[in-house]
């Protein structure tokens, strides 16, 4: 899963929240330099990307896209992924996905000093574009494709997925709603486990 779907599972606790969204930018046992609510939020984002990767339906999905963009498949997978989230937010949540957005980057900004340099980096353009906004039409889908594949220095043509995801669009959409209900448990009792075990009930 991509940027939206890791906030989203989140459990609307703010600490748990940065953590699970700029964990790629923290490696090995790094995330035990940051408090409590942030280490749980990198440890929950690892379990979401494990279970994630390991999943039929997921995999049933990523598929389609493994012969043209091999090992990148994935990272195209949970971006599309996130713009079915994007796409289906009120079935998920009462609050506007605009106004969610708005409020996560304000939360960022007010944590700005706490956050690892790579995500404080991507910041300004993550505001700039949007970026969880974004997601939600076909045409911003392709714009973060672009911008994914200029960080992975074009390697495998990313934003030429669109052409999968038109083709086989209510296939993959039924697969990601069949596959979040299931993520959403699991995350939950991680995230239940995880407060054990730190003694973190914020």
């Amino acid at each position: 899963m991509n940027y939206l779907a890791h906030i989203f599972l989140s459990d609307e606790d703010d600490f748990i929240k940065i953590g699970n969204f700029m964990a790629d930018a923290v490696k090995g046992k790094h995330y035990e330099q940051y408090p409590v609510g942030i280490q749980i939020g990198i440890k929950l984002h690892r379990f979401i990307d494990t279970y994630t990767d390991a999943h039929e339906i997921y995999r049933k999905s990523k598929h389609r896209l493994h012969e043209k963009f091999g090992h990148y498949s994935g990272v195209i997978m949970d971006i599309i992924y996130d713009h079915f989230l994007a796409k289906n937010w009120s079935l998920f949540s009462n609050i506007a996905l605009e106004k969610y957005a708005d409020d996560f980057y304000d939360l960022l900004q007010s944590n700005y000093d706490i956050l690892a340099p790579k995500t404080q980096n991507q910041l300004p353009y993550m505001i700039k574009t949007n970026w969880l906004v974004c997601y939600k039409s076909l045409e911003g889908l392709e714009l973060i494709l672009f911008q994914m594949d200029y960080r992975t220095k074009n390697r495998v043509n990313m934003p030429a997925a669109i052409k999968e995801v038109k083709e086989f669009y209510e296939e993959m959409e039924q697969e990601f709603l069949a596959f979040f209900t299931a993520l959403q448990h699991q995350t939950k009792l991680e995230l239940d486990t995880l407060r054990n075990e730190f003694c973190y009930y914020n």
